[in-house]
């Protein structure tokens, strides 16, 4: 029998700001029972992480306050109780696991120092060393003994995620909240710690809250699923609900806005716009500026909530004054099919043997100990018009190959052939004359724009360094053209970057780089930290911009939904080397590498009923400063034989376009 253990209801959470009061949460109602998982789906800046925190009476002091509401714990209003009471909550009862590891953990104390602390929260006395390094075990760390007395730095993502989650579960909560925990992490440490969660689930009878804006990890988690708009639940309904019929017009944008296989050759799906300022007071339908179905009656008052058959939806298009009204999702695909560039015949990019190895330097003397060998003897090449993506973990040595192509970093060895140039062996003044045929795009669109300038300052900077654009009357008009050439209007120049939402940002990121005409554009994972509405909009904009200009991608990335829909051809890197590379369709459809079937098979499906084996990869990758004897990936393959300890395999070619090092496949006879 379903058993509630929290139900919140009309939960209202506001700010204080000198512009004035920001209403983040306003009007929060939902319930989650023992045992199950509740999905908060929804994106950045609509109240989800606000939400958590008030759960906690964790809101930041003295700006933000609770202004009403009720949240209910086994029947206690949590609310009402004091400090002093919470503290005995927190912990116990409910248990959150913060979306940056990296700014959560302690700095100054220990892992096993930092767990310890949290079993103090617990009834349980005894041997908490003990209890610590059960825990993390427990939470799949290897070598936890060595762990527990390691400080955060030492630790990879996916570790500190665990260690996260350790603190978090140190106590047995019956609720645990999790922020975003695998925002940012490769698919395959992600696939781990969604395992995880879920079989700790099964062992305690612990209830989630899992906030997150993947749908992905959406379909593999929620039992129940809140779509959370502008501060207000828009949608709830069962997972099998939700997907097989999503009935809010924000919903349905969010389902049609991944990017997917079957989507090639057409735009995706975008959500105009963004959310709206919830400084103001709101009269109509808060989705109303940005929806297809929008009419007077959404500008004029707020929809109702209507839950009539258990799945709840808060929009006029159920209202009984809707009657007869049009509510099929054949509304305005923006996804209009389109002709994709072809690619040229020629190979504008060619790189053979790529090493880029950095020195150890230990002792007073400095003298090189070894070498760190980030990319270690790579060939790939690019047709122009074409992208190739460039996929795997962390770590891997993906930004590196990037780097090293453009001689950002200078290579140790091999050949980058660019447009009938050796870059390799040019000096550095006619690498630089060269510069403005490559161009980066940094994944970070928050660092990468000097908070400092205008925009207008950093598109004209590029111009002025490389000597082109003409006169600044000309520079000035070239700017203008290339705002509206990423979608941006031209009164943007005069704005710093912090005026800018992070896909707008992004946007900038990308027209800084067109602004010097460049044939080639090295996209380093420029979608990772977005939105999936957002991602949309720079997917839709690298798209159209290859289909108009030519342009050729090398796009490194770990999302391979991305890569499915945007990608030509595909190369999977490990610890500095190529290990499976071919056209799209041969790569993702058939893999033949098992790290390139560990990464396929972690990515998380929101098709109904996907029955998949997640194929988990112990550890993590090994430091390329020593990598394994043999191939590089065998101390984690779930398929590795004894040769593959003693020597690296050589390449196996199962087309004219696609081949994989394995040995599994040994090489055929020419």
């Amino acid at each position: 029998m379903r058993s509630t253990l929290l139900k919140v209801e009309d939960l209202r959470t506001w700010f204080n700001t000198p512009e004035g009061i920001v209403r983040a949460v306003d009007g929060v109602s939902f319930e989650i029972a023992r045992g199950e998982t509740l999905a908060l789906l929804g994106e950045s800046g609509c109240g989800k992480s606000v939400c958590a925190l008030s759960l906690l009476q964790l809101v930041p002091q003295p700006t933000g306050r609770i202004v009403d509401g009720r949240v209910l714990l086994d029947g206690e209003d949590l609310l009402r109780l004091s400090e002093q009471q919470m503290r005995k909550r927190r912990g116990r009862r409910m248990a959150m696991i913060f979306q940056e590891p990296q700014t959560s953990l302690n700095p100054v104390l220990t892992i096993g120092a930092q767990v310890r602390e949290a079993l103090a929260h617990g009834s349980e006395r005894g041997d908490t060393r003990r209890q610590a390094v059960e825990l993390l075990d427990a939470v799949g760390i290897a070598d936890p003994e060595r762990r527990y007395h390691e400080y955060a730095h030492q630790l990879s993502g996916g570790m500190k995620q665990r260690a996260m989650i350790a603190m978090a579960l140190a106590a047995r909560p019956d609720l645990l909240i999790a922020d975003e925990p695998t925002t940012a992490l490769d698919v395959t440490i992600q696939a781990q710690i969604l395992e995880l969660l879920r079989e700790l689930q099964q062992k305690t009878g612990m209830a989630i809250l899992l906030i997150t804006h993947d749908l992905g990890v959406v379909a593999s988690m929620a039992d129940q699923v809140a779509v959370m708009y502008a501060g207000q639940i828009v949608e709830i309904a069962t997972r099998r609900a939700l997907f097989s019929e999503p009935l809010h017009p924000y919903t349905k944008k969010l389902f049609r806005s991944m990017p997917a296989a079957s989507k090639r050759g057409q735009a995706l799906d975008v959500i105009a716009g963004s959310v709206p300022s919830l400084r103001q007071t709101f009269r109509g339908c808060r989705f109303a500026e940005r929806c297809d179905y929008v009419w007077e009656l959404c500008r004029e008052r707020e929809p109702a909530w209507h839950a009539p058959t258990g799945h709840g939806v808060r929009c006029h298009l159920y209202d009984s004054t809707s009657a007869g009204r049009d509510v099929d999702d054949r509304s305005a695909a923006s996804g209009a099919m389109s002709t994709p560039f072809a690619g040229g015949e020629q190979t504008l990019l060619q790189v053979s043997g790529l090493k880029v190895h950095f020195p150890i330097h230990r002792g007073v003397l400095r003298r090189v100990v070894g070498y760190v060998k980030a990319v270690d003897g790579i060939s790939l090449a690019i047709r122009s018009g074409q992208t190739l993506a460039l996929v795997g973990e962390s770590g891997c040595g993906k930004t590196t190959v990037g780097k090293g192509i453009l001689q950002l970093v200078y290579p140790s060895a091999g050949s980058v052939m660019f447009d009938g140039h050796e870059l390799t062996r040019l000096p550095a003044s006619q690498v630089r004359r060269l510069r403005r045929q490559f161009q980066f795009v940094f994944q970070d669109p928050y660092s990468a724009l000097d908070p400092r300038m205008l925009v207008a300052e950093s598109l004209e900077e590029g111009l002025r360094a490389l000597g082109i654009g003409g006169s600044r009357d000309a520079r000035q008009a070239r700017i203008d053209a290339l705002l509206a050439q990423v979608g941006l209007p031209t009164e943007a120049k005069g704005r710093y970057p912090h005026e800018f939402s992070g896909g707008q940002r992004q946007r900038i990121n990308i027209a800084r780089a067109l602004a010097v005409e460049p044939k080639l554009i090295i996209c380093d994972e420029p979608t990772s930290a977005l939105d999936v509405s957002v991602q949309a909009q720079i997917l839709n904009l690298l798209r159209q911009l290859q289909d108009t200009l030519g342009l050729a991608y090398l796009f490194i990335t770990h999302n391979l939904s991305v890569v499915a829909y945007l990608a030509h051809e595909v190369a999977v890197m490990y610890l500095g080397r190529i290990v499976e590379s071919g056209r799209a369709e041969e790569v993702l459809e058939n893999p033949k590498h098992p790290y390139t079937r560990a990464l396929l098979a972690a990515v998380p499906r929101i098709e109904s009923g996907s029955k998949r084996r997640v194929i988990r990869l112990e550890g993590d990758i090994p430091s390329p400063s020593s990598p394994p004897a043999g191939c590089h990936f065998h101390p984690r393959c779930p398929e590795a034989m004894p040769v593959c300890r003693q020597d690296y395999p050589g390449s196996t070619h199962f087309s004219s376009t696609h081949q994989a090092c394995c040995y599994l496949y040994p090489p055929r006879a020419s």
